[in-house]
């Protein structure tokens, strides 16, 4: 990865440019100016995929609908109750969400780049640059087209939340803390007890965030290179999608409800939108605007209500793992 520097602008976001030619550079211009090259188009998408993985109709339009370390999924829209997406994943793996006709394939490793350090948060907007026109991203792009994701970058006086703690146990109370000190956002109806094969999270490490989308929050409890995490997921998505019927019986969920009369937490701030990222690992060097710490969401627990700590390593299907956590907490990503 290397980078060059143009003027800085006003602007609070990292732009991420992937250029609809082969071989072509994927950019990530900083709002310093510096910009970064992190690796090179090796197909843009002819077609766009539907229906989209069920959650992504719970998203905007034209904007990232999942961010992960093997994926990132864009909502071009919503039609007969299914999104239409279009994805952008590394060359080496091939996430079960995308598909290759409708996908930017890069050459960058999964966890890197775009997958890493440079992540768009969920909810990111999205537009199309076609023939020097800005527009939106609602249809798949022609060849020298420009696809643009622009994702936010708070500083510590805009943030508005720092952390999310959840009392594992039915009832047990999800809050967020901000500047204007914590509040409960959500509670527990299922609590979390195991950990399973969720093939993402062999690109992530332990207690990070794998996937981050509309519908889930994907933790990963194993190493780079083996297999084992569980999922937090909002009640909706757990009741009325086909896919999620299991989750009930199976302790490697962690399932969530909104507080009474409020709206449905899918696709919604503080945890289903503009929230969470992968984060930096492998080589990612994160330039001095980044806090390399900060910019990777770090997730504890608390084991029988005992002192914070990092999360257990387990990998594969385990249903007890995790019983013993009485407490989980999550950072996200910010700027100093």
């Amino acid at each position: 990865m290397i980078f060059f520097s143009e003027g800085a602008r006003a602007e609070n976001f990292i732009e991420l440019r992937l250029p609809c030619k082969k071989n072509s550079q994927v950019k990530a211009v900083m709002p310093n100016g510096e910009i970064f090259i992190l690796g090179k188009v090796l197909s843009f998408p002819s077609a766009s995929r539907w229906p989209g993985y069920t959650a992504s109709k719970w998203a905007s339009p034209s904007t990232v609908c999942a961010s992960a370390v093997n994926a990132i999924h864009i909502l071009l829209n919503v039609e007969k109750n299914h999104g239409r997406i279009i994805s952008i994943i590394p060359s080496e793996t091939i996430a079960p969400a995308a598909k290759s006709s409708a996908s930017f394939i890069l050459d960058m490793p999964a966890g890197s780049g775009v997958f890493g350090g440079f992540a768009p948060l969920t909810g990111s907007k999205v537009t199309l640059e076609h023939k020097g026109k800005e527009e939106k991203f609602t249809k798949p792009p022609e060849e020298n087209d420009v696809l643009i994701i622009r994702t936010p970058l708070p500083d510590s006086s805009q943030q508005k939340f720092f952390m999310l703690e959840i009392e594992n146990r039915p009832g047990g109370r999800v809050t967020a803390y901000g500047q204007d000190g914590p509040k409960v956002v959500a509670r527990v109806v299922h609590k979390l007890g195991g950990v399973g094969r969720f093939e993402g999270t062999k690109f992530q490490n332990v207690g990070r965030i794998r996937a981050s989308h509309s519908g889930v929050i994907d933790i990963s409890t194993s190493r780079r290179g083996k297999i084992g995490g569980f999922q937090i997921m909002p009640l909706k998505h757990a009741l009325t999608s086909k896919e999620m019927i299991n989750a009930w019986a199976l302790t490697q969920w962690l399932i969530i409800s909104p507080l009474p009369f409020h709206e449905d937490l899918e696709g919604r701030e503080p945890i289903f939108k503009n929230s969470f990222l992968p984060g930096p690992q492998l080589e990612d060097k994160l330039p001095g605007l980044f806090n390399q710490y900060g910019r990777r969401p770090l997730v504890l627990c608390r084991l029988d209500g005992g002192d914070w700590q990092r999360l257990p390593e387990y990998t594969g299907l385990y249903h007890n793992a995790l019983k013993n956590i009485t407490h989980l907490r999550i950072y996200f990503p910010y700027m100093q």
